[in-house]
């Protein structure tokens, strides 16, 4: 059998496919999580992101984007209403029946799963470049933030001192938990120098006096809105318990950007060194 190659008509296959190719990248994105967003925008697509949740606060101009709803819970209808072609979200963060729904609609729903680790960063934006269709650009991005991560553990590993650090996540008095093992603020800690002073239990608990007592902090560390929640530094200074530990009797009370040091993806070398820096401040 004869076989007759004809140059036009590949080269016109060609096109095709590069354009189909193209289409393939979603133009309507929704993004829940703040730390999908933060990679989605620094792959270049941020144009496309048309709805976020609540968490998402970087970049600033995210701020101006409508929210799908006022607090972590979404619905299917709230979110067709924009009309995706994509929604990202982190893994188990979304009810089964709204993923259900919106499969059912015909979009296609990602979730994607994160570790809290500097290795678990760099999977997560090949995972959000993988859903995008951008496998290429977010493994430079990756090796991009591997390099800047590495640079400032370099800086955190020379430091001779580790402070033994408390979480607390507040929203007003009424509602504090502190940060255990394997939770999100126990990785930045150590990746920042420190030593969370809870290690009795996992993930969050709520805060209690006897426990912040016998844990004895350096540092109390908070979000910048949980320290306003409680009536600023003074506010934290003067909770039950404060003045008999370390970080009350130094006034050692540190406040960073709350998205910034959860997100754990492309800026997670900003955070380490944002922490390690506040660390060594205290410490002066």
């Amino acid at each position: 059998m004869l076989f007759i190659r004809f140059p036009s008509i590949t080269v016109t296959i060609s096109i095709f496919l590069c354009i189909m190719s193209a289409n393939a990248q979603p133009h309507r994105i929704i993004t829940l999580g703040g730390a999908i967003t933060e990679t989605v925008a620094a792959l270049g697509l941020e144009d496309r992101i048309v709805a976020v949740d609540v968490t998402s606060e970087y970049p600033e101009s995210i701020k101006k984007l409508p929210k799908v709803s006022k607090n972590r819970s979404v619905s299917a209808e709230g979110l067709m209403a924009f009309r995706p072609d994509l929604v990202l979200a982190p893994y188990g963060d979304v009810p089964y029946s709204v993923v259900q729904a919106l499969k059912g609609a015909g979009i296609p729903f990602v979730a994607i799963k994160q570790d809290f680790s500097a290795r678990g960063a760099l999977a997560f934006i090949r995972d959000v470049g993988k859903a995008l269709g951008m496998k290429d650009q977010a493994s430079q991005l990756a090796t991009e933030t591997e390099r800047r991560i590495e640079e400032v553990l370099q800086t955190v590993e020379a430091s001779d001192k580790r402070p033994t650090v408390l979480f607390i996540y507040a929203r007003g008095t009424g509602t504090m938990t502190v940060a255990g093992k394997g939770s999100n603020m126990d990785a930045l800690i150590r990746l920042a120098g420190g030593r969370n002073a809870i290690r009795e239990f996992n993930a969050f608990k709520t805060y209690t006096t006897e426990a912040l007592v016998h844990a004895n902090p350096d540092i109390i560390l908070l979000f910048d809105f949980g320290m306003e929640s409680l009536g600023g530094r003074k506010g934290v200074l003067g909770m039950p318990g404060v003045a008999f530990t370390n970080a009350g009797k130094h006034q050692r009370i540190v406040a960073l950007d709350g998205p910034l040091m959860i997100s754990f993806s492309t800026r997670l070398d900003e955070a380490i060194l944002r922490v390690h820096q506040e660390f060594i401040k205290t410490r002066e």
